[in-house]
């Protein structure tokens, strides 16, 4: 069986896995086959609504193997009433809705009409407060952050809101057990001009409560800290006692108490922590912090797989271990094995890479004290040094890499690596006549594979809305990634030797590398529907410059295409510069370049039991910046952006997911202009479509 065969067989066969035949419709019952919401008029948003919507259609790839869903009018009163509760929580009050259903053979197609009512705007706000002057100012001080103000809207969700953020400040102001139950709102709506005069009161009994139980509001201190963890887990106490901010006398704080939580759970030593606040005396509450044994040392293991039409294989697997409490300090070890294998079939063709990685995470920035940090989130020292070998056709090539830096975020949602060190020395050696010959020939060629020294600065800024592992709403996200290297070095240019040939400035009798990377990305992800279905969207950018003592960006800093991530029509490494046809004098694609553009969107839906699938389309490809007199069509230029579309099956276990992508080809800047879109007559043909194999979504 040919390649092309053996991946039809396993598309289809997981397809059949997957679906199964529609089951039959009882008499005298209809399948409920679309649900509509229509708003008249009014700032409300049908798309909004549906999820109040009790009963709702699968849709049809989400249908094959399961039970259709059968219309039940209850069903559809009950969605009425939910629709009407909605409204008037978020301010719409004497909402009305009503539904039509339309039969079509034995299907159901029911229309929500939806008449929102009345809203009334705040023309007044008092308040109404406890005989207690302590108390009085603390509101006070906070009056300026209140969400509620004259001239809004009336809502009990704008209430609701609002009670929880006043209460949390309290709480963070030494009002132990404060919540939003002591807030008690009321609304005259009587004026019949739509406005409404609101009393927001604040009193020293819960609303199930009574004017009987009232206690005075008073500020908590904290008492005793005890902190208690498994006698098997060696680690040292002071570690933990330096992590944690609650400390006898200090005042009570909610923002302390979850301070120090996070702080704890993110050691990453304990699977759960537990921090409980007791209340001894009307005015002190004792801490105990309970750390609960988790898994210290383990192993990890990945892999990633493609296949093109023209046969070639990639296989890269991954095995990791490690260990949590390396120092006993809440060190986190890191030890790294990864193979990156291609080859065909019955030929000689091989291409064969191993890395060993090794990594230090030590949790705290060295140099600087835990009490200077008084967030959740503490910043880590991060320490690697790592050895990677090449086997080629064309070449063998050894690199060892080092770097020191440090990791934290800011907030739950940005976060920032920065390395002021970071070095790698490549060594180029066993090069075959034919490439030599090349490179000779190739001066670009010659400078992104030429043995170098790399020493400077690097690192990642990211932005996400949700930073969650695996968000289930959604979100959106940034990241830049930037290197610069050579600028330290090159001030020493006056006492280092030149080597005649290249003119290069050389450390140790091998050239230092100088240049500037940045790549930059955004994504966000859009969840809709009950069954999670999304819309994905990525947009790439990336470009790097060399300049001073080098010519290019070194080979293992440059872009590529390709591959189970970026554009899944190709094998990594298969795609450009530009309208560059593969490199006669790689046998194994290695396409690369300085400049990188790439959108992707793919939309995902659950299929049936764990199995999802994708419908999805790349756009991009890799660029030289500077003109290559061997290449004309390495720059960039709108006819040379590549494209293709494909299909995918994932396996989502919640804390893994393994997918297979199959990319088709459908724009090809390398081949002749009047050939360069394919139809669908040619998605399968040879060298037009490639399958990956991969954990994780693509982005």
């Amino acid at each position: 069986m040919n390649c092309k065969n053996l991946i039809l067989t396993a598309l289809a066969g997981l397809l059949v896995l997957s679906c199964s035949t529609t089951r039959g419709i009882p008499e005298g019952q209809y399948r409920l086959a679309k649900n509509k919401v229509k708003v008249d008029g009014k700032d409300v948003r049908s798309s909004e609504l549906t999820s109040y919507l009790t009963q709702k259609p699968s849709s049809f790839i989400r249908s094959l193997g399961s039970t259709p869903v059968l219309y039940d009018e209850r069903q559809m009163n009950a969605s009425i009433a939910n629709i009407e509760n909605h409204l008037e929580y978020i301010g719409y009050y004497g909402s009305k809705v009503h539904s039509e259903v339309e039969y079509k053979k034995n299907r159901a197609y029911v229309t929500y009409y939806v008449h929102p009512g009345s809203q009334y705007t705040i023309r007044s706000i008092k308040y109404e407060l406890p005989d207690n002057e302590e108390f009085k100012k603390e509101f006070e001080m906070d009056l300026r952050r209140t969400t509620i103000k004259e001239g809004q809207f009336l809502s009990e969700a704008s209430l609701e809101s609002e009670t929880v953020r006043g209460a949390e400040f309290f709480r963070n102001r030494g009002y132990f057990g404060f919540d939003k139950s002591y807030y008690f709102c009321e609304a005259d709506t009587l004026s019949h001009d739509g406005t409404a005069a609101l009393t927001m009161a604040i009193r020293e009994y819960p609303r199930n409560g009574s004017p009987e139980e009232a206690k005075p509001f008073r500020k908590f201190t904290i008492g005793k800290v005890t902190l208690a963890y498994p006698e098997s887990i060696p680690i040292r106490t002071s570690v933990l006692e330096d992590l944690n901010v609650l400390k006898p006398g200090m005042p009570y704080s909610e923002r302390a108490v979850n301070a120090s939580y996070n702080r704890l759970l993110n050691l990453n030593v304990f699977n759960s922590v537990n921090v409980t606040m007791n209340p001894v005396s009307d005015d002190v509450v004792d801490c105990d912090i309970n750390l609960l044994n988790g898994g210290i040392q383990g192993f990890k293991a990945n892999i990633e797989g493609s296949v093109n039409s023209t046969g070639l294989f990639g296989i890269s697997p991954q095995l990791n271990y490690y260990h949590k409490n390396f120092f006993h300090g809440g060190e986190l070890l890191n030890l790294g094995l990864k193979g990156n294998f291609q080859f065909k079939p019955k030929d000689d063709v091989r291409s064969t890479e191993f890395s060993i990685t090794s990594s230090l995470r030590i949790p705290k920035l060295i140099g600087l004290p835990n009490r200077l940090f008084r967030g959740p989130n503490l910043p880590h020292t991060d320490l690697s040094l790592g050895f990677s070998y090449q086997d080629r056709p064309e070449y063998k090539r050894m690199m060892i890499t080092t770097d020191f830096g440090y990791t934290g975020s800011m907030g739950r949602n940005f976060f920032y690596q920065f390395y002021p060190f970071q070095a790698n020395i490549v060594r180029l050696f066993t090069v075959s006549p034919e490439f030599e010959e090349r490179l000779l020939e190739d001066l670009f060629l010659m400078n992104a594979f030429s043995n170098h020294f790399d020493l400077g600065v690097g690192g990642m800024l990211y932005y996400t809305t949700d930073a969650s592992a695996i968000p289930k709403r959604s979100y959106r996200y940034g990241r830049l990634n930037f290197d610069v290297s050579g600028n330290v070095v090159s001030l020493f240019n006056s006492a280092m030797p030149i080597d005649e040939r290249t003119g290069q400035h050389t450390v140790w009798n091998v050239p230092y590398a100088q240049y500037v990377r940045g790549e930059l990305q955004l994504g966000q992800t859009i969840r809709f529907g009950d069954d999670m279905q999304a819309v994905a969207l990525r947009f790439l950018v990336g470009a790097g410059y060399g300049y001073g003592n080098s010519t290019t960006v070194p080979f293992e800093k440059q872009f590529y295409a390709g591959g189970a991530n970026s554009m899944r029509g190709w094998q990594a490494r298969a795609l450009g510069p530009g309208n560059v046809e593969p490199y006669e004098y790689f046998l194994i694609p290695s396409q690369t370049g300085d400049f990188k553009l790439e959108a992707n969107i793919e939309y995902r839906f659950p299929i049936v039991w764990k199995l999802e699938g994708a419908l999805f389309a790349d756009v991009g490809n890799v660029w030289d910046l500077r003109k290559n007199e061997w290449f004309s069509g390495s720059n960039f230029s709108f006819e040379t952006i590549a494209a293709d579309w494909g299909m995918g099956i994932r396996v989502n276990l919640d804390f893994i997911l393994v997918r297979i992508d199959m990319g088709t080809k459908v724009y090809e800047p390398c081949r002749p202009a009047d050939k360069r879109l394919i139809g669908p007559a040619d998605w399968l043909k040879r060298d037009n479509f490639a399958v990956h194999f991969g954990v994780g979504y693509p982005f």
